[in-house]
């Protein structure tokens, strides 16, 4: 099996290695997976429940491994690849450097790490703590179609991972990163609605959150086998004068197309704003 390094033991670490641990038959497998994390109390809740091997410092999780996933803050990842650095220079094979952090880019991490690094971007959201993430993930200037395939189907094992260009992770940011708040939201109004209705909140939760578990196998069943779009399937539930045309006619002299459509770009102007490179301090005081 792949020797595999997680650095960050958080939610999205122990998503990855839950999904990780899941797929493999036998449970020797766990012992070729290291996480490494500061807190020995998180390490040792980890290792009770999937029985890994345990760090805590980030260079254990990198040597010797095949592939290493950055599972911390965007704000911890230059720590951490500084730290990681040397051991990946000393390493004797090429270990796949997997960055689950937003805003970082493949030229940063390529920059700090050993020249000719593999170096792989992934944009998570967070279903993949149940095993129903969509993840975007965009290759370096080093990774090859079959490190970037090999990353997929241990992404896969957490949600659906496609491969995308570095460019457009900022779009998949505003359509799957962010996506799981805006589907919050509609859920939170509808609930809201339901009980100015006169239905108890219990009974309007229930029925709401059934409403979009329901939608989303179909449309997911329909895609999967080549079946109808959302808009077939909406126009096949929407009967001429009933209850549905009257509803969707409100949510769309509402705006909510136009709505949407600012709300994504808006998210993804905001991504490309943390993504982009920062003046230098000299730069910033006007120094040559």
């Amino acid at each position: 099996m792949t020797q595999i390094g997680i650095i960050g033991g958080g939610n999205i670490g122990e998503a990855l290695l839950a999904g990780i641990v899941a797929d493999n038959e036998s449970s020797a497998d766990a012992k070729k997976i290291i996480v490494a994390d500061p807190s020995q109390e998180r390490l040792d809740e980890l290792k009770d429940k999937y029985g890994m091997v345990t760090a805590h410092e980030g260079r254990e999780a990198a040597e010797g491994t095949d592939i290493l996933f950055i599972c911390v803050k965007p704000n911890i990842v230059p720590i951490v690849l500084d730290e990681v650095a040397e051991v990946l220079d000393s390493n004797s094979q090429d270990t796949i450097v997997v960055s689950l952090a937003a805003g970082v880019t493949i030229s940063t991490m390529e920059s700090a790490l050993p020249a000719g690094t593999t170096v792989v971007r992934t944009m998570p959201n967070t279903p993949m703590l149940v095993g129903k993430g969509a993840i975007g993930i965009a290759g370096g200037r080093f990774a090859e179609e079959a490190q970037l395939k090999t990353v997929r189907d241990i992404m896969s094992k957490v949600g659906e991972a496609v491969i995308v260009k570095e460019k457009e992770l900022d779009a998949v940011t505003a359509v799957s990163g962010s996506g799981p708040a805006y589907i919050f939201l509609v859920v939170e109004a509808m609930i809201e609605s339901a009980v100015q209705l006169g239905l108890a909140r219990p009974l309007a939760e229930q029925l709401a959150i059934a409403n979009v578990q329901g939608a989303a196998t179909m449309m997911s069943q329909n895609l999967a086998e080549g079946g109808d779009t959302p808009s077939v399937l909406r126009t096949k539930v929407t009967s001429p004068g009933g209850t549905t045309a009257a509803a969707l006619r409100e949510l769309e002299e509402s705006g909510i197309r136009g709505a949407f459509f600012r709300a994504m770009e808006a998210c993804k102007e905001r991504s490309e704003e943390l993504g982009a490179p920062k003046p230098s301090a000299s730069a910033a005081n006007g120094d040559d």
